[in-house]
Formats: structure tokens, sequence, C-alpha cells
């Protein structure tokens, strides 16, 4: 309960071991860095535990190190900001990414690093990093397959490719990366799926977008004179997409001009339009209550109280 007169003690201490290897030396920077913290200097007590984890990799004390570092990183995350002169003024994310980072490098394979995994993925996710976050979620996917935050993963991946999705004028791929993910996640997990509308009526829902994208594209060849492309991506769009609004508009353009209409027998086309979700500045799909370890009160990037 006296952590000043600790790290006083265990500084003397330490002052006159530079350089040795006696064995107490990884519980003494242990103890030092928990002193520090103990005394809201989070900060510096990273530098005891560094000394700790680069000189002394196999100690007992390596692992619970770790474990600090993870612990500050979370605080750091969460929007606790690095201490100076006495107040808290300097913003400390990047401190926060490096840590969770570290942790997964020191300790692959372990729950730490499990737990930095998730935690680092759901912070760029926080954070509107949608890029990172979808890299990050992958990852977690890709190293902790039957992890406790799997589902978690799988479904933020899902959120993550749609919300790169900026409009028809732009990139469509992440739409397509979804399409593929959600049909898995439906096959993985099919009770989840339908209850937080991860299904194939949202790939049908993501078809309008995709449609929307190709008919630009065909707009623009019009506008380019470019007739054999137009013509080309409008029967295209027609025969992969013929529910849709988009290729509605295709048929009438490619009547208007004689061009071949492919006999797709399209079923009424939704009249709400085309679904368009916006990326990084804007929202995503409302994820359902997360059946996950991992606290989760907020589904859209950016939304905080996450963590």
């Amino acid at each position: 309960g006296n952590p000043g007169r600790a790290r006083r003690m265990l500084t003397d201490w330490l002052d006159t071991r530079v350089g040795s290897e006696d064995p107490l030396m990884p519980a003494a920077l242990l103890a030092r860095g928990d002193a520090l913290v103990a005394s809201n200097e989070e900060f510096r007590a990273l530098f005891d535990y560094e000394q700790l984890l680069r000189d002394f990799p196999g100690s007992a004390e390596f692992e619970r190190a770790v474990e600090r570092e993870l612990a500050i990183a979370l605080r750091y995350a969460d929007g606790l900001r690095r201490r100076a002169w006495g107040l808290r003024i300097f913003d400390a994310s990047d401190i926060a990414v490096e840590l969770l980072i570290r942790v997964q490098e020191r300790m692959p394979g372990s729950q730490l690093a499990e737990r930095a995994a998730i935690e680092l993925a759901d912070y760029y996710y926080q954070r509107r990093e949608i890029g990172l976050a979808s890299e990050a979620y992958s990852l977690y996917i890709e190293n902790f397959p039957e992890g406790p935050n799997a589902r978690h993963a799988a479904r933020r991946r899902i959120y993550a490719d749609i919300a790169r999705f900026k409009g028809p004028e732009y990139d469509a791929s992440g739409l397509l990366d979804a399409q593929v993910r959600i049909r898995r996640y439906e096959r993985e997990y099919p009770a989840d799926a339908a209850q937080t509308g991860i299904n194939s009526a949202l790939v049908e829902r993501l078809d309008e977008s995709l449609a929307a994208q190709q008919l630009v594209a065909a707009e623009y060849s019009l506008d380019t004179e470019e007739l054999a492309a137009a013509r080309l991506t409008l029967q295209r769009l027609v025969m992969a997409y013929p529910r849709t609004i988009a290729a509605r508009n295709a048929r009438g353009m490619l009547s208007d001009r004689g061009w071949n209409v492919p006999d797709s027998r399209p079923a009424p086309a939704d009249e709400a339009g085309p679904i368009i979700i916006e990326g990084p500045a804007g929202a995503v799909p409302v994820e359902e209550q997360d059946g996950s370890t991992t606290p989760d009160n907020s589904d859209a990037p950016g939304a905080g109280g996450d963590r």
C-alpha cells in the first residue's frame, strides 16, 4: 500500500546491480513497474517491463510482464492519455497499438495474444479505420480459428468489408468479398445468421449496390462513346443481377438502343432502391446482440463505448 516507498527501495537496489545477472533482477523490475503503475506512472512502468522482456525472456516473470503491458494497452486504447508534468495531456493511441502488436509477437498462440488480437481489431473498427480492421479480423480468424471471439471477428469482418464500399462510383471489391463471407458465415453459424440477418437476404441487398455500380460503369461508357463496352456491361448486369432495379433500368437502356436484351426473366424488383453503405466516414449495418466473449455494446465503427 506504499508504492512510492517501494519504488525508492527498488531503485536503490537496482542501481547497485546495473548490468549484473542477479537472479532477482526480473522480479525487481516487475515489482518496480507495478509500483509505478500504482502511482499512476504507467508509461514509466513500461520501461521496466520492456527491460525485463528484453533482457530476461526465460524468466518466470516474463508472462506477467506481458500481461501488465496488455493491461496498459487496453487503458490507452480506451482513451486514457499519457501523463506528463503531472497532467494527462498526450494521446497514447499509438502506444496502445504498438503494445497490442507486441503482445501477439511475444506470446503467439496464447490467451494473451488472442485477447490482444481481438482488442486491436475492435480498436480499429471503432475508430473507423475500416481497412485495418478488416485485416486485423482476418488475422484473428487465421490465427485463432477456434478462438472464443471467432464468430465476433467473422461478423465484424463482413461489416468492415461492406463499409469499404463508398458508392456506385467506387470500387466494389469489398462487397464481393462480403458476399462470399456472408455465405460462409451462414453455413458455419446458421442460427446466428438468421438472428442477425447475415444471410442470403443480405446478399440480395448487396446485389443492388453491385448492380448499381455496373450501371454507373455502363453509363460512363455511353458518355465516352464506348458503345461495345456499354452494351456488354448492360447485358452482363441483366444476367448477373436480374432482380435489381439497376437491371430493370439496364433492360430499358438496351431496348432503347435496339441492343439484345438477355432473357433473364427477372422477378419484380424491390422498389426500396439499392442499399448504399458508406465507407469509413459513414455508417455500417447495425449488428445484433453479440454472442462472443468480448463485450460489445455498439456495432457501427466509431460509435464508441465498445470496450
